[in-house]
């Protein structure tokens, strides 16, 4: 699967794969490959993005327009 977003964020903050790469720790050529779909990126690569854009997973898999992180209350489990 590929996603958009996330070539698309990292280019709307100005940072290039090897940067993001740093962030989720790894090489700038398994990041390239999440960004392009020809592997799955995991989940816990993609809430870690999600941390570092200030953004929701949700937004991040396309299964939502909102680029706002979901807000937490004390009643939510």
């Amino acid at each position: 699967m590929y996603f958009q977003r996330l070539e698309d964020l990292r280019i709307d903050h100005d940072k290039t794969q090897e940067e993001i790469a740093r962030v989720l720790n790894c090489k700038r050529e398994v990041y390239r490959r999440y960004e392009k779909g020809i592997h799955e990126i995991p989940v816990w690569a993609v809430i870690q993005l999600a941390k570092y854009y200030h953004t929701s997973t949700d937004y991040l898999l396309g299964l939502t327009d909102d680029p706002q992180p979901p807000r937490h209350t004390d009643s939510a489990i």
